[in-house]
């Protein structure tokens, strides 16, 4: 079997990938941003809103329905109840990234070892983890960018099939830009575009000309026909949403050009390799193949600079930095396995100990720290978790420092991506119990609440796409942007924030006012900076006095 994975490092890719993203699916809590997601896809199968998409009722044309397309139809197999089969899809096309990776390795350096250890290199890095285990749209576009660039790459480096290279890139991007739009176009594909033809060059153009035309022209249709035909039926909204979003580019969440200057660090685990592995008057001599080398390292930094250049920046627009950043990664990983045990100088052997001897401390300390930090939440199947979890990481630190000590680095590598496989599937499990809030209730509760009483229930002045996530089902806003419009029934429900209390108080002036109940759906208790007053309501029952009944 060893032999046999040894021999298929794409199987053993695959079993690695499965261990990252596929264990534990519902491990952690539904996000502000996969509430939206989901909730749209929701809305897709209850009100058969698969074009003209919605979020509590809502249009929401501000992302591209290819991922909520996906998300609805695994929802539609496996159950809208399950969080597993609401994130799968996100999971799977994290796979099709890695896979992708691991192929266009391979076509520019023809080496194995290399497009096995950077595809691990990004199958464990941070953001990857993150991205690939929650539903959120951004995985989506740039995984199916990597594929429209394997394919340019070998259109651009092979005599053959050059219509067919063109027509498989072209219906890739188009679901790239079905995904989030032309995000992955300009972080993802032009620095590669630059990248290769300052390496590689761009030879032999005359005999690519049609299939590029062939490209360009499917590439326009699949990313347009959506965008237009929303505008054809729904055009007043479409420009509103449009001038909303244009405006965030340059008002919303700005940054300084140098807000990314630390973009090596969203790689977790593999943040002081991938410094290292961006020094390239250091490492381009050591490395065994110089213009693979040059060509990651023009294709991370050249995203990095397209992305600075945009006022509006998060942390999370990095991940497709993170892609070329694992390639270049990779480089260095390689000059480690066949030079570390000869290296004299201390300082090139420093940051070597330094990352990995990081990690082990963390494995040894867990037992002691975790105990500490979650003991008054463990209970009943919890300890399994713990003691397990406990074992796996001291046995593979004490590892780690073995082989270390021996100057083994290649051991050392792989025990690195074991320790993220531990976490994932042993200790994922535990992730609710570090986010316990004694007054946590869930909006499903208010749903099973109004089974009996079958009261209209309504927001007051916004909604917030966890709590309608949870609700299982939409929850209209009394407020038009101008005034709070009054509903017609003479007794409803009505959900307050806490910053509203006033509007509340004066609006139903006159009313009956009852209060039934708080739904708090904060992790962490009141008094936590991390505690969000969006994430909770209190919830009144109205009732309209004779005298305003009457009128």
């Amino acid at each position: 079997m060893i032999q046999f994975l040894k021999q298929n490092p794409v199987v053993l890719l695959v079993l690695v990938c499965t261990g990252i993203f596929f264990v534990n699916l519902d491990a952690i809590w539904v996000n502000i941003m996969e509430a939206r997601n989901f909730a749209t896809a929701r809305e897709m199968l209850q009100d058969d809103n698969w074009l003209l998409t919605t979020l509590n009722g809502e249009p929401r044309y501000q992302k591209p329905p290819l991922p909520t397309w996906l998300t609805a139809i695994s929802a539609a197999l496996f159950g809208l109840e399950s969080l597993t089969a609401m994130r799968l899809p996100a999971a799977l096309i994290t796979l099709v990234l890695i896979l992708a990776t691991y192929s266009i390795a391979i076509r520019f350096t023809a080496q194995r070892t290399y497009a096995f250890i950077s595809s691990l290199v990004l199958a464990t890095s941070f953001y990857i983890i993150f991205s690939g285990r929650n539903g959120q749209w951004d995985i989506f576009t740039h995984g199916f960018m990597m594929l429209t660039i394997y394919q340019l790459y070998r259109f651009f480096t092979e005599n053959t099939y050059k219509y067919g290279r063109a027509l498989a890139a072209a219906i890739f991007f188009g679901c790239s830009f079905m995904s989030k739009g032309p995000v992955s176009l300009y972080a993802l594909l032009l620095p590669f575009l630059i990248a290769f033809g300052w390496v590689y060059k761009f030879k032999k153009m005359k005999t690519r000309i049609l299939p590029l035309l062939l490209f360009l022209v499917v590439s326009f249709i699949l990313s347009a026909w959506w965008h237009y035909y929303t505008y054809v039926f729904d055009a007043e909204t479409v420009l509103a949403i449009t001038n909303k979003e244009t405006g965030n580019w340059t008002s919303y969440n700005v940054r300084p050009f140098y807000y990314y200057w630390s973009f090596f660090t969203q790689s977790g685990i593999w943040t002081i390799p991938a410094f290292v592995g961006l020094l390239y008057p250091y490492l381009k001599n050591k490395v065994l193949d110089k213009k693979g080398y040059l060509f990651t390292f023009i294709w991370t930094m050249t995203s990095v600079i397209l992305l600075s250049i945009i006022p509006e920046k998060k942390s999370r627009y990095l991940l497709p930095v993170l892609i070329p950043l694992a390639l270049n990664t990779g480089f260095y990983i390689m000059y480690l396995f066949r030079n570390f045990r000869q290296m004299e100088n201390w300082k090139e052997k420093l940051p070597v100990y330094f990352n990995f001897g990081l990690i082990a401390l963390i494995g040894i300390a867990f037992p002691i720290g975790g105990y500490i930090f979650l003991k008054n939440n463990l209970s009943g199947g919890d300890w399994f978790w713990f003691i397990t979890l406990s074992l796996l990481l001291v046995a593979i630190a004490i590892n780690i420092v073995i082989k270390l000590k021996q100057k083994s680095i290649k051991p050392v590598f792989y025990l690195t991506i074991a320790f993220i496989i531990c976490i994932t599937c042993f200790g994922m499990p535990l992730a609710k119990q570090t986010t316990v809030n004694p007054e946590y209730k869930a909006m499903a509760g208010l749903r099973e609440w109004n089974k009996t009483k079958q009261l209209p229930i309504y927001e007051l002045t916004f909604f917030t796409p966890e709590l309608i996530w949870d609700y299982k089902a939409n929850i209209p806003v009394l407020h038009n942007g101008e005034e709070v419009v009054i509903p017609n029934e003479n007794k409803f429900g009505i959900l307050v924030a806490e910053h509203d209390m006033e509007l509340f108080e004066k609006t139903f002036n006159g009313y009956r006012i009852e209060k039934i109940d708080k739904y708090d759906m904060n992790p962490q208790p009141q008094g936590n900076r991390q505690h969000k007053s969006r994430l909770w309501r209190d919830f009144y029952v109205i009732t309209s006095t004779t005298s305003e009944a009457s009128k």
